[in-house]
């Protein structure tokens, strides 16, 4: 495990953060952000798609303000993680479960760094799929929070139908690494100005985000291949169909959610035993991205489930 970049100068992360490489088992680099200087137990940050490890050091400093270690990754293909096409702009897998490679390594990192346990999820979007993919398969999360999780993806009919078709054909027709339709290859919140844009409500946020991706542009990622497209819809599909782990849990979700599916996360909820879905009203996609309140709600809540276990 070697030492690797951590732009702390726009992360706004407590002092003392690291960067180390990882290598999964299938020989693919991955980056993890590390910081540590908690005693209560680590949270693993699964971030969601084109997101990258400095994008949570505030939640970081949230983290160990209240006594937790967090480490957050750079999922394959995203952020400094080894991009999977020559293209490093298109967001792209081979198999949405190859993501779990990536979780096994960042345990393994966990427990080389000798970071604290028990162990805790936080979980954003797409990372709030890979997460309940993790809790079902058996890792070992004491408890997890997930906010806009990636249970299903909000799209009109037409559009999951010709979703479902294109990507499919995509796969067997060998342009699966194309860009799709209605995306584009620069960063979102770089193309997006603040009033447009459907992740957060908080502009010093928004801000913030485009800071990052401007000041570091390897940390950008555009929009995902057909070949994503495929694997989301089909992970979203299987994981419906499987039963609900056996771990506490509290979901948030933003009254304005634009894109991923609310109703997913409802029915998802509704048969999660003891669990707790937090509607937020007037936030975005990014409950965790709203700052202010609503952030110091959601970490004295994760705080207050990660004591109770």
């Amino acid at each position: 495990m070697d030492t690797a970049p951590l732009y702390e100068d726009v992360a706004d992360g407590p002092d003392g953060g690291q960067g180390y490489w990882l290598t999964t088992d299938d020989g693919l680099r991955i980056r993890v952000g590390v910081w540590s200087g908690g005693d209560k137990g680590t949270v693993l940050i699964f971030p969601g798609r084109t997101e990258y490890v400095e994008k949570y050091g505030r939640a970081a400093h949230a983290l160990v303000k209240r006594g937790y270690n967090a480490i957050s990754i750079d999922w394959r293909g995203q952020g400094l993680g080894q991009r999977m096409l020559p293209d490093r702009a298109l967001g792209h897998v081979e198999r949405f479960t190859d993501y779990q490679k990536d979780v096994r390594a960042v345990l393994g990192a966990v427990d080389t760094l000798g970071l604290a346990k028990p162990l805790f999820l936080l979980a954003h979007s797409m990372g709030g799929g890979i997460g309940l993919r993790s809790l079902m398969e058996g890792v070992a999360f004491e408890a997890a929070i997930f906010t806009g999780p990636m249970w299903g993806i909000s799209l009109p009919a037409w559009r999951r139908t010709a979703g479902w078709t294109l990507s499919t054909l995509s796969r067997h027709a060998g342009f699966d690494t194309l860009l799709t339709p209605g995306t584009i290859r620069e960063a979102y919140v770089d193309a997006n100005p603040f009033p447009a844009n459907t992740l957060t409500t908080d502009p010093d946020m928004y801000a913030y985000m485009q800071h990052q991706v401007r000041t570091y542009p390897d940390l950008s990622l555009g929009g995902p291949t057909y070949a994503w497209v495929n694997e989301a819809l089909k992970e979203c599909r299987t994981l419906s169909l499987r039963p609900t782990p056996n771990v506490p849990v509290c979901t948030f979700l933003g009254s304005g959610e634009k894109i991923v599916d609310a109703k997913a996360i409802h029915d998802r909820m509704a048969r999660w035993p003891g669990g707790e879905l937090v509607l937020v009203e007037g936030a975005e996609h990014e409950v965790i991205m709203e700052g202010g309140e609503t952030q110091d709600r959601l970490f004295d809540r994760a705080a207050d489930l990660f004591t109770r276990g």
